[in-house]
């Protein structure tokens, strides 16, 4: 099963995260099927997304963590989801 999640770079103490597509029983920073974004959390939580691949990932059964649904309530990705979903 594919998991919409974080995975953690950057240096020491200056966190950088990216959104990845990767298999549920991988590790944290595995190999991803795709990178779609990304997650700035000392700039005041800046977030940079591919709103049509997430919402593609999303259609074909892809489910996110927590806090990546939280990221993409807050962007308005997932009500675009939920409209697409509708169709």
């Amino acid at each position: 099963m594919l998991k919409l999640r974080l995975t953690r770079m950057g240096s020491k103490k200056r966190p950088v995260y990216r959104i990845a597509a990767m298999e549920a029983l991988s590790r944290r920073d595995g190999k991803a099927v795709a990178y779609l974004g990304n997650y700035y959390p000392l700039e005041e939580g800046k977030v940079t997304l591919k709103e049509e691949e997430i919402v593609k990932f999303l259609m074909n059964g892809a489910q996110p963590t927590r806090t990546v649904k939280s990221l993409l309530d807050k962007a308005g990705v997932w009500a675009k989801f939920e409209a697409a979903k509708k169709n």
